[in-house]
This record gives structure tokens, sequence and C-alpha cells, in this order.
């Protein structure tokens, strides 16, 4: 018979993960529901991830959302956002992180989200989310759209990762400490990366959430795995050239991450709409539970 933990079947080797964490990146929310570039409907593009979020897993320790949050910063589209997304975590009983990109502004992000002053004062945060500690960082630049972190945000961080948490800590960011296959995006590229690594090198940092790119894209950074999840609004159609690469209305997907003690696994999650088959379901998984590990291996993986 299978082993159960938290009702969830084991079948394999790994138990259950302790934690599990929505990452979705870049919505662009613009003021009065306007569509980004005249084309991209972001708001039911938005509404579509939240479904399939809703779809995905019952209760999440988080959902991170990792920056431009509107496209303009305007105070509209922050309240727009957030009435979109609360009443879903109150659903799902979790956490909201709000993360700043380059596409918003400080003040109206403050003010809008966090109910806070609306200063230019970095977006930055710490949540402990039963032992996994999550760590916001603000890599975006007021009037430019590179990514940056001063000494004092670099200083915030080495101090507050002194302590380790029971479960690690995951850092959420806009731009990725990653090369980019496309040019463009190394002009936007985030600076004093040597001195970011020198400060998470060595530490309980196990994995790095990212955006800014709009396509999905790992990578190692110091070390630690570095997950870049695609956008919610529009994405870039890599099926091209380098130079020729450009926005599509297609292909939006945000990731699920599953934290285990021995790892993390970032799983793309497509928002699509398109026929599925019917083969396996709770019952079928009941069925297998049912079964020696001998008789699941026959049942399931003998050749035919």
């Amino acid at each position: 018979m299978s082993e159960q933990s938290g009702g969830q079947y084991v079948f394999g080797r790994h138990q259950p993960p302790s934690h599990v964490v929505i990452h979705v990146s870049d919505p662009h929310f613009l003021a009065g529901g306007a569509p980004l570039g005249g084309r991209y409907d972001v708001e039911a593009n938005f509404a579509r991830t939240l479904d399939a979020i809703r779809a995905v897993h019952p209760h999440p320790a988080a959902i991170v959302i990792t920056g431009d949050l509107a496209d303009l910063g305007e105070p509209d589209a922050y309240r727009r956002l957030r009435a979109a997304v609360e009443p879903v975590a109150a659903e799902l009983g979790t956490t909201v992180v709000w993360v700043a990109g380059n596409h918003d502004e400080r003040p109206a992000l403050r003010a809008g989200l966090l109910d806070l002053e609306p200063t230019q004062e970095p977006v930055t945060g710490v949540w402990d989310l039963d032992g996994l500690r999550l760590i916001a960082l603000d890599t975006s630049v007021p009037g430019w759209h590179h990514g940056d972190l001063d000494d004092a945000q670099l200083s915030w961080l080495a101090e507050v990762l002194r302590e380790p948490a029971p479960h690690g800590t995951l850092l959420a960011m806009h731009h990725p400490p990653l090369p980019s296959h496309l040019p463009l995006f190394d002009i936007l590229e985030l600076r004093h990366q040597d001195e970011l690594a020198e400060v998470i090198r060595g530490t309980d940092v196990r994995g790095i959430l990212a955006g800014h790119l709009h396509y999905s894209s790992h990578g190692m950074f110091a070390g630690v795995p570095v997950s870049v999840s695609s956008a919610t609004c529009y994405t870039m159609n890599v099926a091209r050239p380098a130079a020729e690469v450009n926005g599509m209305d297609a292909a939006q997907a945000f990731e699920i991450v599953h934290v285990r003690p021995d790892t993390i696994t970032h799983t793309v999650v497509p928002v699509i709409d398109a026929p599925t088959g019917q083969y396996f379901s709770e019952a079928w998984l009941a069925r297998m539970a049912a079964l020696t590990p001998e008789q699941r291996l026959e049942a399931f993986s003998r050749k035919r």
C-alpha cells in the first residue's frame, strides 16, 4: 500500500513538499483597464491566470508577483490589480507578496498595494512562511528601466541573512541576475551583480524568483538556482532569431514552486484552454494507492 502524508499520496522516494509557492510575474495593469499597447487585454489574461492558480493548489504558502505590477505606475492600475488578487488570496488562505519592477512607481505602489506612505523608499520585506523565509528585494531604479541594488539594500539583505531560517530562504526580485540571449535585455540588466553574489554566497538562500524577461528561463547565480517566470500580460516569441524576438499575445504562464528539504522544483504552468485527456484522476490515484509498490510497477510500469 502507499504511504500518505498530509492527504497526499507518496509513490516515490520524495515526501510531499513542505511548502508550495505560486510565482507570477509582469501583469502590467493600466488605469481604467486599458489594453496594453492598444492590443493586449492584460486584465482578461490575468483573470485566466487567477483561475489557473485556483485550480493547481488549494492552499499555497504565498502568491509572489515579481514586478511590473503596473505598466505606467498609475494609482488606479494598482487598485485594479489589488481588487483582482486579494479575493483569490483570501479564498486560498494565502499571503500575497508584491515585488517592484522597472515599470512600477514606488510611491503609487506603496500607497496602493501596501497602505504605506507614498515615498521613493525601496519596496522590500521579509515573510516567515512556516519556516520558509521569503525576502523581497527592490531592483527598480526610479526614472530608469535597468535594475540595480544599492549599498543600503545589500547591507540590509546581508543583515537579514545572518540568521538562517528553518527551511531556508527564497529571494524575490524583478531583474534576474542572469544573462539573456536577447541583447535588448542585457541593456536593462541588473547592476552590481558581483556585490549581490558576495552577500548571498554561503547563506541559506536556496532559490531566486524573478521576472522582467516575459519568457521562462532558468540558470545559476552564486551557486543558487534562479527561476524566471514568464509574464501574464504578453510574452516574448523566443521561437525566432534573437534579433527578431518581439511580444505576442500567447504562451502566458506562471510557475508553481515545490519546496522540499533536499530540492526545489519550478514547474511552468501554461495558462491555456486546450482539449485535455481524462485518463488520470483522483480515482486512478486511489486505485494505485490500494496496490503494493510491486503491484503498481506491474500495473503501470511494465511495457505491454
